[in-house]
């Protein structure tokens, strides 16, 4: 079996969260949801666990990050061409996120941020495969 991931990221309202990234095209997994607790299915491998602030509080015995505030983590999410990093960015942006950072452009990579409705950072990246192949710059 594949290593997989689980981000867990705390959320301030479950459904506002859920809506957003559903308008992103992003499914759940409902086996590992519940009433507190959405499964965000980014790939096979690749979960983010969008877990209320309450149920959150279960897990750790430091405060929660207010994302608002401070970086607490840097999500990067590649994409299959600069057209697909435009494409997630500016859904995510007209689903109600926030912008992030400037726009990344080396030529070889590009790259958008947003941020969610909880203001936790997403960046959409995309490399030149030729350099990638190539370990630098095309």
């Amino acid at each position: 079996m594949p290593q997989m991931i689980f981000v867990n990221l705390p959320v301030k309202d479950l459904e506002t969260a859920k809506n957003f990234f559903g308008k992103l095209g992003f499914g759940f997994n409902p086996q590992f949801s519940d009433e507190t607790t959405a499964c965000l299915v980014i790939s096979d491998t690749i979960f983010a666990m969008l877990i209320s602030e309450s149920r959150f509080k279960d897990f750790t015995k430091k405060e929660i990050a207010d994302a608002g505030t401070a970086t607490e983590v840097i999500l990067a999410l590649s994409a299959d061409s600069r057209a697909g990093v435009d494409e997630m960015a500016d859904a995510a942006l007209a689903a109600g996120g926030f912008p992030a950072n400037d726009p990344m452009d080396e030529g070889f990579m590009y790259g958008r941020s947003f941020q969610d409705p909880d203001h936790h950072i997403w960046e959409v990246v995309w490399m030149d495969p030729a350099a990638v192949e190539g370990g630098g710059q095309a």
